[in-house]
């Protein structure tokens, strides 16, 4: 079940990746990341209401929560801040990358979460899931290489580092999730760390976009702005059930949800007529072979 439940949740974050590239294309960064909160905690706050009110509204069903103490808000807080860290670099480089670059990039994530899930939680990989790890390193060596034909030098282009960055602390993030999730409620973490996220997005717009909105980037409103905030929701809340399972390992369900690339290298291609596409399909190419050897090592 937790495999399923992964694989749904990266053909979700590949409509993620194209909704965030249509609604970042011209626009500022962080009043969309801002209403990616908003939407998104609006999306559960009939659960966070019904929990804490004991309303009752959605007993018997995956959306309902339990009440957490304050030990439990203070790690949910800890992983707003871990995520939201990555949304900003990650934001900022999908805005001016192709996404055909930064889906590669992101997906050689997994490949940091396996360092941390050996070193942290024990788990050991089979020779098919190492495959596939090796695969989709590979990956990333030769994008860098195709991605020299767009001028996009991986050694020196700062948006670059700043996927690299993103996919850092996405890797980070990863890792607590295997940790929380073992001691928190899905529905509870989900809810409560998108609300924290739009208090924190408030108060960085606030401070860093609004005084300099005039000589930034204008903010315009696009309806793939709202579309972030669902497909988004929708694939965290299949991820944190996977990981909910017992027999799930974060390494593998990292790893496939990396499976995205496919979906946005698609949109790449179809929605956005993105250049190099070739050469690029040959490092998806390698990524999709990693996800079948990490599937088979994993049934």
């Amino acid at each position: 079940m937790w495999l399923t439940l992964a694989f749904s949740s990266a053909a979700l974050l590949g409509l993620y990746d194209a909704a965030k590239k249509k609604a970042l294309t011209g626009n500022a960064v962080l009043p969309v990341l801002l209403l990616n909160t908003l939407f998104s905690t609006l999306l559960f706050l009939p659960a966070i209401l019904s929990s804490e009110l004991r309303l009752g509204w959605f007993d018997g069903t995956v959306l309902r929560a339990v009440p957490g103490d304050l030990q439990a808000h203070g790690l949910v807080v800890l992983k707003s801040t871990i995520v939201l860290t990555s949304w900003i670099f990650g934001y900022f480089g999908m805005k001016h990358l192709p996404i055909t670059i930064v889906g590669p990039i992101n997906a050689t994530r997994p490949v940091m979460v396996l360092v941390g899930a050996m070193l942290l939680f024990g788990e050991r990989l089979n020779v098919w899931q190492w495959t596939g790890v090796a695969l989709a390193a590979a990956s990333l060596f030769m994008l860098s290489r195709s991605s020299r034909r767009e001028g996009v030098d991986f050694a020196h282009n700062l948006w670059i580092l700043f996927v690299a960055l993103s996919a850092v602390t996405g890797a980070v993030s990863g890792l607590y999730d295997k940790f929380i999730m073992s001691r928190l409620d899905p529905v509870f973490v989900q809810s409560w760390y998108n609300l924290y996220q739009l208090l924190m997005m408030t108060a960085v717009v606030a401070v860093v976009w609004w005084p300099r909105r005039h000589a930034t980037t204008p903010f315009r409103w696009s309806w793939a702005i709202p579309l972030i905030s669902i497909f988004l929701s929708l694939a965290d809340f299949a991820y944190l059930y996977a990981l909910r399972d017992s027999d799930a390992m974060i390494s593998v369900v990292s790893m496939i949800r990396r499976g995205s690339v496919v979906v946005s290298f698609l949109c790449g291609a179809v929605l956005f007529h993105e250049r190099n596409l070739r050469a690029k399909a040959v490092d998806l190419a390698f990524i999709l072979l990693g996800m079948v050897f990490l599937w088979l090592g994993s049934r």
